[in-house]
């Protein structure tokens, strides 16, 4: 199988012979793909790719991604090596060099969002994304991390350095606290469509962690999936929050920071519809509906009630005994709806 480690490969890269390294790229990835399937044709692969993500020019790099090569050729938004192809190239170029010359939409998409992660501000010069969500971030996503951290730092020759996921980092700020007794009651649980769609929603973001919603405050949420009663934990904004919720979805190398913040701006949404028309910028059911001006059908997102839930969210983090080197551990309260979520779980390396 051709790999990046062979040494013709290698020669190739340092003589900046592009279209070859593509056409053994597109070779061996076919042949793979006739032999061993898809999931290991793009492992195989996935080296040489991301040394064409990386270094080749955008106009060839792109090509990564185009069928026209033929069938089993071309890299698909699963394809990775340190991380997603298509979060490599992301990384490289502008999207004002890459908008001209991406092809398949979901690609497209992902290179966007990640484009706007690194603080490009793409609401006058791409496509409205298909569920709403902003192609600019709100002040409150800007607000709690540098942008040189908010997408991992590709290597040219494969690996990546990224900003350990950790909520709570440190004591900093937390106090001893005593959460409510954890006592399950049917009553007390949410119940419907929008509650299932929100539960989904940050279950989708850390599927290796465990997640409630209650009825109640933040605590209570907590209180379900805390180890003691009593914690080392308290409040922070929801900016400090937000850095660690979109990490968590990426914290495999298969998904990148935009499939985070994409489904954290659907589980926002979800959670801002159970408050219910009367919560500060909320809207009624025809606004939900799509209607207003942000808002995507049922499936999309309303910019404005993710907005006003965020400036009311109420966030409560607490430490646990032991922690994986990934860890989130955070429970959110709406005030206004009355409903709080937790997020609990670690996962080492």
């Amino acid at each position: 199988m051709i790999t990046y480690e062979d040494g013709r490969l290698r020669a190739l890269a340092e003589g900046g012979r592009w279209p070859e390294l593509l056409a053994a790229y597109r070779q061996g990835r076919a042949a793979a793909v006739a032999e061993a399937g898809e999931e290991a044709a793009a492992a195989l692969t996935a080296p040489l790719g991301h040394l064409i993500a990386y270094a080749a020019p955008p106009e060839l790099a792109v090509r990564l991604f185009d069928r026209a090569g033929g069938a089993g050729t071309a890299a698909g938004v699963a394809d990775h090596d340190a991380g997603p192809l298509w979060e490599v190239l992301a990384t490289r170029h502008s999207w004002l060099r890459l908008a001209p010359l991406l092809g398949p939409a979901p690609v497209r998409r992902l290179v966007a969002h990640t484009r706007v992660l690194l603080g490009e501000d793409l609401s006058h010069g791409a496509e409205p994304d298909p569920e709403g969500v902003p192609l600019c971030l709100e002040p409150w996503e800007a607000s709690g991390w540098d942008e040189a951290a908010r997408v991992r730092e590709y290597l040219p020759e494969g690996g990546a350095r990224s900003a350990l996921l950790t909520l709570p980092a440190s004591r900093e700020g937390l106090g001893e606290v005593e959460l409510p007794p954890s006592v399950e009651q049917p009553e007390g649980r949410p119940d419907g469509p929008r509650a299932a769609r929100a539960l989904a929603g940050l279950g989708a973001l850390a599927p290796w962690a465990a997640t409630v919603c209650v009825l109640g405050r933040a605590p209570a949420a907590a209180a379900l999936l805390a180890r003691d009663r009593r914690v080392v934990g308290g409040y922070l904004p929801f900016a400090l929050a937000y850095p660690a919720l979109v990490r968590a979805a990426a914290v495999g190398r298969a998904q990148g920071c935009a499939h985070g913040r994409l489904g954290l701006w659907r589980a926002l949404s979800a959670m801002a519809a159970m408050a219910g028309p009367d919560a500060p910028g909320g809207t009624g059911e025809a606004d939900r509906a799509g209607e207003v001006d942000g808002a995507d059908g049922a499936d999309g997102v309303n910019r404005g009630e993710v907005n006003a839930l965020v400036a009311r969210m109420r966030c409560f983090t607490w430490q646990e005994p032991s922690a994986g080197l990934h860890h989130l551990h955070l429970a959110l309260e709406d005030p206004v709806g009355g409903v709080a979520w937790a997020v609990s779980g670690s996962q080492e390396l």
